[in-house]
C-alpha cells in the first residue's frame, strides 16, 4: 500500500495549508488545516477536513466494514451501518487521540444483538488494523444499536 501527499499551499493558493493525497488505488482526498487567526499563513482556510479527521473516518470506515462483512457472512439481513465516533487528544503534542469512542446503528431484519455484540467485538479485536493500531495510544470503547426496518 502507498500514498503520496504533496502540499498545495504555495503563494497564491486558497488555503496555505492545504495537502492532497493520491492512494495507491488511484483516488485523491484533499486535506486542509484549520484557520489560524494569530498567523494566517500557518493556518488553513476550512476548505476539507482536517488530516486527523481523515485518520478518524478511515478507522470508521474500517470498522464498519468489518461489521457489516461479519453480519452478512452470518447470513443476517442487515441493511444499513452507521458508526460515529467521538475522540478526545491528548493537550500536548503530538496530540494523540487518548479516548474513542465508536456507537454502531445498524439497521436490518431480525438481527439479533448477539450478532451485533459479536461482530463489533470481531472487528474490535481481531480484524479493524485502524483501531488496533490507534488503540496503543487511545482507550477504545464501543456501543450499538439495532434498528429494525
Amino acid at each position: 500500500m502507498e500514498c503520496t501527499v504533496s502540499w498545495t499551499g504555495g503563494a497564491g493558493t486558497r488555503s496555505p495549508m492545504g495537502f492532497v493525497a493520491e492512494t495507491g488505488s488511484g483516488h485523491v482526498l484533499v486535506m486542509d488545516g484549520a484557520p489560524d487567526a494569530a498567523k494566517p499563513e500557518n493556518g488553513g482556510q476550512n476548505l476539507a477536513p482536517r488530516p486527523m479527521e481523515t485518520v478518524l473516518a478511515g478507522t470508521g470506515g474500517c470498522t464498519a466494514y468489518d461489521v457489516v462483512l461479519i453480519l452478512k457472512r452470518g447470513r443476517h439481513d442487515v441493511r444499513g451501518c452507521t458508526v460515529k465516533l467521538t475522540t478526545e487528544r491528548a493537550e500536548v503534542d503530538p496530540k494523540v487521540f487518548t479516548r474513542i469512542h465508536m456507537h454502531f446503528t445498524v439497521t436490518g431484519k431480525g438481527i439479533p444483538s448477539a450478532a451485533v455484540e459479536r461482530a463489533v467485538a470481531l472487528s474490535h479485536d481481531k480484524y479493524c488494523s485502524a483501531s488496533i493500531m490507534l488503540g496503543k495510544t487511545a482507550e477504545i470503547t464501543t456501543g450499538f444499536d439495532v434498528v429494525e426496518t
